[in-house]
């Protein structure tokens, strides 16, 4: 199961870092910048994508319970200390919406692994459709919220 969750870790990191690109962008207010990936929220940074599950490898979505589909949609988030470069725990809440105002669940559960701490969700997803991402967290220790939105365009075809 290590390796499992070795190659969960790089797979979320190596999607984290494709997640720019077309569809990607941020002309809603207080956005990120198009292609972002991370926010610095003080003591510590948030690392975020979303991504369609169809993409990842058939033995991570198994070991971690999650449907691989092209409509579906994965949001993942990680929590970073920046003074020792090490995961934390947090508070990780997100509302969704697409640009018709629709809401979309997507209920975050946290993964522990030996060295990462990850909170992923997940939702339905149509083609074209972009959703807003709006995230609040909570780092253990702190007691107010950081409030984080991205934007992100799927494609299912």
């Amino acid at each position: 199961m290590t390796i499992t969750r070795t190659m969960f870790s790089l797979s979320l990191l190596v999607l984290v870092a494709a997640c720019g690109g077309p569809g990607d962008s941020a002309d809603v207010p207080e956005a990120q910048p198009a292609g972002a990936t991370s926010a610095d929220i003080g003591d510590h940074v948030v690392h975020f994508s979303a991504l369609s599950t169809d993409q990842l490898p058939p033995e991570i979505a198994k070991a971690y319970n999650i449907l691989r589909s092209k409509n579906r949609a994965m949001l993942n988030v990680s929590v970073i200390r920046k003074s020792d470069n090490a995961p934390v725990t947090a508070t990780v809440n997100v509302k969704t919406v697409n640009l018709t105002g629709q809401l979309k669940n997507v209920t975050m559960r946290q993964i522990d692994e030996q060295e990462a701490i990850y909170y992923i969700g997940e939702t339905a997803v149509a083609n074209r459709e972009t959703l807003v991402f709006d995230i609040s967290v909570i780092p253990e220790g702190e007691d107010r919220a950081s409030e984080l939105r991205f934007k992100r365009q799927f494609y299912t075809d």
